[in-house]
């Protein structure tokens, strides 16, 4: 017998543990409220109970004669007279919101009576929540895609724009790994968001096996290099084209540029080669390197003519006019375009001449740019045009000693024609008409290098 009530003990206090642990679901009731005013029409009611702490409560737009509503079981009375139909729409109506009520609640922690009636009526009219398409704030990215299409510089400078969008779409997701919310907008723009990319900017290289995911999501020509000061400021100038493009066109809401110091870019002292290495170049034999020899009489007509790559690239045998070249500058084009007329010395005549006869319309037997760059470094070896030259380092800001073929470039043509005429004349105005800088040009006060005989000329004036 005791054993019995042994059993009877454990089985009850089994079944009572079991539906102690039990979730029981939350419970919706419909009801309404009358007053002591009769009224033809009141509207149902709903309350959704989750054990003692929770009572939610909804006001329904579903409307119901008070002396129809059956209140033990939420629906039509039974015996009353009603139109099938109506009877049908009401009980489903009722039935269809306790569901939705119960979803709801489900699906959202924390939800208040308030937010409850909220998200009901979201569910019930999602057009009242749909922004016109003409009223909707359009995404920064959007906007960027509008600009790139928009401008009408250089296809070269178009990259950059493209390659600045990459750059802030990854800092986009590299901030959504530690804010999941954050998306990049124009009403997101102040100081505190551009000194972050900025962080951004300087550390991405080392990101790059940190987090693939980034880089598969927005991927890029190559992985990210370590950025200098340099680089890191042309980024922001993009940026704040583009910024300053959506506000003038109004495609954003903000009314100004948020105040962002962008400091001074670093350069060195400008380095060219002499008259005397330019010639010793141009008559340096490489029979022995056709193609190279090719190149070289394009680098040594570059610093005749001292334009960018990118115009010298783009000129044709029509450019010759009346013995100059005539050209107008792709950089300045979309501002007060210039044409830029240079006469031709006898050395860049003879250089034409020898390819005249070339296929194409081109000037010149002109290869891609990056190709002409590393065979400047290689004629520069070949005539051991090897001085060493004192550079800035363009990530670390430091000074470095570097012999001359191992940094030369195309732009160090341009450099060449603007500091060996500088030397002659002085007369930046002068040099610049002939350079295609625009007057007072801070770029172009790079080039000038103020040497021991510009120096002696300057004492002598005192005499």
């Amino acid at each position: 017998m005791l054993v019995c009530c042994a059993k009877l003990i454990y089985l009850h206090n089994g079944l009572h543990n079991e539906f102690t642990n039990l979730n029981i679901m939350a419970s919706v009731k419909a009801f309404i409220r009358t007053s002591a005013k009769k009224t033809e029409k009141v509207k149902v009611r709903f309350r959704l109970s989750d054990g003692r702490n929770v009572q939610l409560f909804h006001k329904s737009e579903i409307e119901v004669n008070p002396d129809h509503f059956d209140k033990k079981n939420e629906i039509i009375k039974a015996k009353v007279v009603f139109p099938s139909d109506e009877r049908t729409k009401f009980d489903n109506d009722v039935a269809d919101r306790k569901k939705l009520i119960r979803k709801l609640y489900d699906t959202t922690s924390g939800i208040t009576s308030e937010q409850l009636d909220l998200k009901i009526d979201q569910s019930i009219h999602p057009d009242k929540y749909v922004q016109p398409e003409e009223n909707k704030p359009k995404s920064f990215f959007n906007v960027y895609d509008f600009f790139i299409a928009a401008y009408r510089g250089t296809e070269r400078m178009k990259q950059h724009y493209k390659s600045v969008k990459r750059i802030l779409q990854r800092y986009e997701l590299y901030t959504q790994k530690t804010i999941p919310t954050f998306i990049f907008t124009f009403e997101s723009i102040d100081a505190e968001l551009l000194r972050d990319i900025e962080s951004f900017i300087h550390i991405e290289h080392t990101l790059f096996e940190k987090h693939p995911d980034i880089y598969i999501a927005i991927p890029d020509s190559r992985p990210p290099k370590q950025r200098g000061r340099n680089r890191t400021n042309k980024i922001f100038r993009y940026l704040r084209t583009v910024i300053r493009w959506a506000i003038e066109e109004k495609q954003t809401t903000i009314q100004s540029i948020p105040k962002f110091n962008i400091e001074q870019d670093v350069y060195g002292t400008p380095y060219y080669i002499s008259i005397d290495e330019r010639n010793a170049l141009f008559q340096k034999d490489l029979s022995d390197k056709p193609q190279l020899a090719i190149q070289r009489d394009i680098f040594v007509f570059h610093c005749l003519i001292g334009c960018r790559v990118g115009d010298l690239l783009r000129m044709k045998k029509s450019s010759v006019i009346n013995n100059a070249i005539e050209y107008v500058p792709r950089k300045t084009k979309e501002g007060r375009p210039v044409t830029v007329r240079v006469p031709l010395s006898i050395t860049a005549k003879e250089i034409i001449n020898k390819y005249s006869e070339h296929e194409g319309d081109a000037l010149l037997p002109f290869i891609a740019e990056q190709n002409y760059n590393y065979a400047i470094k290689d004629m520069f070896a070949a005539a051991e045009l090897t001085r060493m030259v004192t550079v800035i380092n363009p990530t670390t800001g430091d000074e470095e000693k570097r012999p001359l073929n191992e940094i030369a470039s195309s732009h160090l043509a341009r450099r060449t024609f603007v500091g060996n005429l500088y030397k002659k004349v002085k007369d930046p105005n002068l040099v610049g008409a002939l350079s295609g800088h625009k007057e007072g040009s801070r770029a172009f006060a790079r080039y000038r290098e103020i040497d021991e005989e510009m120096k002696q000329d300057l004492v002598k004036l005192l005499e």
